[in-house]
């Protein structure tokens, strides 16, 4: 099978899978945007698929695990990334212009999440020493399952802690985003 086969494939793929969502929702995406979408999704899915793994150890290979929006995979990452996206526009608040001093982690959800982020640059420095990158799909897949215990745990928006919380998301998609690009994968901000 040739690596163009297998992109085009992992593509329709996203792009069907898209507009079986897309169906049940209001706000729907361009013929334009779609594709765009499940082109991200699709390439980023196989590079994810075949990154997350050991490099020494082999796997099999699957469409449907790879395109799963559950687990650890592309998809599920790039679910959480646009989700910190829409909450960051329904709040409606510029969070760089947000004070850092409004920063607090009192639930013990907020905490785990901001104590994941600071790992990352102990990843990358792992990273550096063994060149296993399959670390650093391990280390986004955790910092994702964090992010949904806290939205789990925490609302956000209209809270006496949105700003606080805000700021954490940002540094949240600050640190996928470049996750993201470290693995050759791009970021949606709205699925």
């Amino acid at each position: 099978v040739k690596l163009v086969d297998l992109l085009d494939e992992a593509v329709a793929r996203a792009r069907a899978e898209l507009v079986t969502r897309q169906a049940t929702q209001e706000d729907k995406l361009s013929d334009a945007e779609l594709d765009a979408a499940a082109a991200k999704i699709g390439y980023s899915a196989v590079k994810y698929a075949d990154l997350k793994g050991n490099r020494i150890t082999s796997y099999a290979f699957s469409f449907d695990k790879m395109l799963d929006p559950k687990g650890n995979t592309a998809v599920y990452l790039l679910y959480a990334y646009a989700r910190i996206q829409q909450m960051k526009i329904k709040a409606g608040v510029d969070v760089s212009k947000v004070d850092l001093k409004e920063l607090k982690l009192g639930d013990a959800a907020e905490r785990a999440l901001a104590l994941h982020l600071l790992q990352f640059p102990e990843i990358i420095e792992a990273i550096l020493q063994d060149l296993n990158i399959h670390r650093l799909a391990e280390y986004l897949y955790g910092l994702c399952t964090h992010l949904a215990t806290f939205y789990t745990k925490c609302k956000v928006v209209g809270t006496p802690e949105q700003n606080s919380r805000l700021l954490l998301i940002e540094a949240t998609r600050k640190v996928m985003f470049q996750g993201f690009h470290l693995l050759g994968m791009q970021e949606l901000d709205r699925i």
